[in-house]
């Protein structure tokens, strides 16, 4: 079996590619139970969670991600989220590699994103408003940037000065990023909004955004969560990354449709219906659209594959 580390999965997974294996696996399809979530301890919301995301295909491989999401480790200097990926041969059952799965997370997280974003951003889209700065950030901001010309990239986040790190990080890679101090100015001018992170409270207002935006919301990941207000919900035309993700675990969805203000015909399509081509995507240049991405076994699945393909030599 191949121990496969960070650096090897990332060097494999340069966003072309992943999303042109995105794009592959959502067109083909394969089977994927929901996700398991275990609270650590359901009293107390800080103390963790452990998720454990199978998927396999009829004939080829098999995957399992375990991860462990622990929001009070920004304060210890670790990351929120730590997990590892297990691909198995499919017809024999073999195990083949064992991979960090950090990389691979959050780089199939942005890649689905940004794969969404070719369906749904306006094809002019030039300025992107990234709310958050931790990990999910700068693999937004560089997925965004593929194959899209990115003029003016703004970041906000709650500690300014975490803000101002990341945005020197990414200037210093030639892209055109800034910190940004008001969000809602920010969000006014942006084409393309994207969300990491882990509110629990709308941090993007439907009265902000402006004729022809596309919203990226990637954080905010349980019932319990939520990146966006009622009136962003009821502005957009709503797409997710997979049904039951969308209609199980997306606080953004679940919420407007328990308190009624939207139904689920709502949802307009999810990444398999852009993949094959049975929806369209953007209708119109004004249009606002809003994309709830909560993950999916797919997305890790043919990120391993990938990877695994990659280092196999």
């Amino acid at each position: 079996m191949r121990i496969i580390e960070n650096a090897d999965v990332a060097a494999a997974l340069a966003y072309p590619a992943l999303m042109a294996a995105l794009r592959k696996m959502f067109t083909e399809g394969c089977n994927q139970p929901l996700r398991h979530h275990h609270a650590l301890d359901p009293d107390n919301s800080q103390s963790g969670m452990l998720l454990l995301m199978p998927a396999w295909q009829a004939d080829g491989y098999l995957g399992l991600k375990t991860l462990t999401v622990m929001p009070e480790n920004s304060a210890k200097g670790l990351p929120s989220i730590q997990s590892v990926y297990l691909l198995f041969d499919r017809d024999s059952g073999t195990p083949l590699a064992l991979m960090a799965a950090e990389e691979l997370t959050s780089r199939r997280t942005a890649a689905a994103s940004a794969l969404a974003a070719t369906y749904l951003a306006r094809k002019s889209a030039e300025k992107m408003l990234m709310v958050g700065a931790g990990a999910m950030a700068p693999c937004l901001i560089r997925a965004h940037a593929t194959g899209r010309r990115l003029t003016d990239i703004a970041i906000w986040n709650h500690n300014a000065e975490k803000a101002e790190r990341l945005a020197a990080t990414l200037k210093a890679e030639g892209l055109p990023v800034r910190a940004a101090l008001d969000i809602e100015a920010a969000a006014g001018e942006a084409d393309i909004i994207s969300t990491a992170t882990l509110s629990s409270a709308p941090l993007i207002r439907g009265d902000w955004l402006k004729p022809g935006a596309h919203l990226d919301l990637v954080g905010a990941f349980t019932p319990a969560m939520r990146e966006s207000d009622d009136q962003a919900v009821l502005r957009a035309s709503l797409f997710v990354d997979t049904r039951t993700g969308g209609l199980n675990e997306a606080g953004d969805i679940i919420q407007p449709l328990k308190a009624g203000l939207i139904d689920e015909s709502d949802i307009r399509a999810d990444l398999y219906d852009l993949c094959r081509g049975t929806h369209p995507g953007r209708t119109s240049e004004d249009e606002i659209t809003l994309f709830k991405s909560t993950g999916a076994a797919l997305e890790d699945l043919a990120a391993a594959i990938l990877a695994f393909e990659a280092n196999r030599a």
